[in-house]
């Protein structure tokens, strides 16, 4: 099956390099460049591909308002390219359905493995991009963490404990392997914290385990898991069980 991909950046060398790198891919097809946020999600619409490459700060309609045409219009899915230095606005990406972040000097081999794996539906959560950025943007003063009493009620104990090793970007097996359970268990463990919570994926996963204080940024960026209380208010259920 082929990939068809918009790639949208205001810097035509990027925008083309981008795109060269992923035609030559035999199971990607790039069926359109956009130099701006309105144009990408008009090929969107026109084309219906199965991934959007969209840069943060564009002209006119920027990335983060092209994301969210996109995600409440289409079945796109959106990877978001940034440079996380100067970036302020990734906070509001992820709200506005971003599957996964890039930064614009990402080697050529994970740019492709990104598209790949959004494209199945899964998202990009790379403790080296998505986890640094969601840490910083949720330790400035203007985010605001809301209560877990209620939202986070609906899990047990050990979706609970999956809720925050997903917050630390941990993959699927090094859940597992901290869980002392399967892979199989650990997916349906997430399956079930993305459907009780009403989330997409793992990144609006993070996002909630931030607003709801099951993890907080440390001084260095990296997500600090909360008190135990705030993880563990159900009793731990038998681990031979799931």
């Amino acid at each position: 099956m082929t990939i068809r991909v918009v790639v949208a950046d205001d810097q035509e060398l990027v925008r083309s390099g981008f795109a060269m790198i992923l035609a030559a891919q035999p199971d990607i097809e790039v069926v359109a460049e956009a130099g701006d946020g309105a144009a990408a999600v008009d090929a969107v619409r026109r084309l219906a591909p199965d991934v959007a490459l969209l840069d943060i700060r564009m002209p006119g309609t920027d990335g983060i308002e092209a994301c969210r045409a996109i995600s409440a219009e289409t079945g796109c899915r959106t990877v978001m390219l940034t440079t996380f230095d100067s970036d302020d606005y990734v906070y509001e990406a992820l709200h506005a359905g971003a599957s996964g972040f890039l930064l614009k000097d990402v080697r050529r081999d994970d740019l492709v493995h990104a598209v790949r794996v959004v494209a199945a539906g899964d998202s990009l959560l790379a403790p080296s991009v998505a986890r640094r950025l969601i840490a910083d943007y949720t330790s400035r003063p203007a985010a605001s963490a809301v209560s877990s009493s209620g939202r986070l009620d609906v899990l047990t104990a050990r979706e609970r404990e999956t809720l925050l090793h997903l917050a630390r970007g941990l993959s699927n097996a090094e859940i597992a392997a901290a869980l002392v359970v399967s892979e199989h268990t650990v997916k349906t463990h997430v399956g079930h914290v993305l459907s009780k919570l009403g989330l997409r994926d793992r990144i609006q996963a993070v996002i909630c385990a931030y607003e709801c204080g099951v993890v907080t940024p440390s001084p260095e960026g990296q997500p600090s898991p909360a008190s135990p209380a705030q993880v563990r208010k159900a009793p731990v259920e038998d681990r031979s069980a799931g």
